[in-house]
This record gives structure tokens, C-alpha cells and sequence, in this order.
């Protein structure tokens, strides 16, 4: 589980926005939010709507300042084969954020979506590590990362299971709700909505307003 954990940090080959290749870190990112997504292949089914979908509003999450990042196991050729191929043929066309090229799986198992990883143990210099062995494609996993490289947000969806983009826009909102204002977002909480003491009698005030409303 890493939501309250820094997120951990890869350098990986990706295919950028004018389809030129690109080592990027992200590091590279640090001051601003990340969404780094992880789908399972290219050519497939489910993966082209959720990539297109996450282009077509694209200049929300820019207006957020928030940087996003798809990657899974195929090769950074695959992914520059996918982004030419017409979306009327089942390629993804001119996607504008960086595609990473996960080829030996690193960051899918950092980040620990890979389908049928089992736990293990490694030696390093530090002492025993603990790590996943094995494994096949990544899940629908997506991850949101603040500007002190925390993740703050996560949730892994099974293959069959499309994401939903707009819920990720709202969850970033809440984010920068709470770091701007301090209080919390309730359930269903959207830009524009009121936010909540994060005391005892900031939950009872909410309710006493917004309970029928939940």
C-alpha cells in the first residue's frame, strides 16, 4: 500500500507528445502533482478509451498543474506503433503526455499492480528488501502524487474495469481543496462544494446541513 508513502522513483524510456523518444524520471516532475497511470498492453481493448479519454481532457489536468503519465510492459516501439495508428483502425492517435516503456516490469512492480507477482525477499547492503517476483501485465492502476512526491490518492481496477477520468479530476480537486483550505472533503465532495471542520463539531454542523444531501 502506498498512499502516504513517498512514490517511488524510476527512470524509464518514454514516447513523448511529438512522438520523439525521452529517458524521464519522476523526479523530473518534482514541485508539481503526477498522475501516473498503469494499463496492461497496447493493442488491446479497454486500454485505447481510457488513453483517449485521459488526451481529451488533458488541458484539465494542465489547468491543475498536474503532469500525467501513462505506462505499461510494452516496448517504447509498440507504444510509437500504437500512437501512429489511426483511432478509426484501434490506435490511440496524437496522445499529448509521455507513454513509459515498463519492458522489464520495474516500475509495475514498484508500484505493485502486477497480475500475479508473488512476495519475496531480496539481500541489498541495507539489509533484507522486501520485493515481488514473477508476474505478467500491469492492472488498471492509477496513482496521484502531490509536489512533495507523496502519493496521496490510489485505486487498481481489474482488467474488465475501465477507469472513470473525471472521478481522478475531482479527486485532484479535493486535494487542492484541503491543502489550500485545511478542512476535509466529504463523500461526493466537488469544486464549489463546502468543505468540513475536521473537528467534532465541524462533522455535526456538515450533517446538520448536508446530511439529506449525501
Amino acid at each position: 500500500m502506498l498512499v502516504t508513502k513517498p512514490a517511488p522513483d524510476f527512470k524509464a524510456t518514454a514516447v513523448m507528445a511529438d512522438n520523439s523518444f525521452k529517458d524521464i524520471s519522476l523526479s523530473d516532475y518534482e514541485g508539481k502533482k503526477v498522475v501516473l497511470f498503469f494499463y496492461p498492453m497496447d493493442f488491446t481493448f479497454v486500454c485505447p478509451t481510457e488513453i483517449i479519454a485521459f488526451d481529451h481532457r488533458l488541458s484539465e489536468f494542465e489547468k491543475r498543474g498536474v503532469q500525467v503519465l501513462g505506462c505499461s510492459i510494452d516496448s517504447k516501439h509498440t507504444h510509437w506503433a500504437w500512437k501512429n495508428t489511426d483511432v478509426n483502425e484501434g490506435g490511440i492517435g496524437k496522445v499529448k503526455y509521455p507513454l513509459i516503456a515498463d519492458i522489464d516490469k520495474s516500475i509495475s512492480r514498484k508500484y505493485d499492480v502486477l497480475i500475479g507477482a508473488q512476495p519475496a525477499y531480496v539481500e541489498t547492503k541495507e539489509g533484507e528488501e522486501e520485493t515481488t517476483v514473477g508476474g505478467n501485465i500491469a492492472l488498471r492502476g492509477s496513482f496521484l502524487i502531490d509536489e512533495e512526491g507523496v502519493v496521496r490518492h490510489a485505486v487498481i481496477n481489474d482488467l474488465p474495469l475501465g477507469r472513470n477520468i473525471d472521478e481522478m479530476l475531482r479527486t485532484i480537486d479535493a486535494l487542492t481543496f484541503n491543502q489550500k483550505h485545511g478542512e476535509v472533503c466529504p463523500a461526493g465532495w466537488k469544486d464549489g462544494d463546502t468543505g468540513m471542520a475536521e473537528t467534532h463539531e465541524g462533522v455535526a454542523n456538515y450533517l446538520d446541513k448536508h446530511a439529506s444531501e449525501l
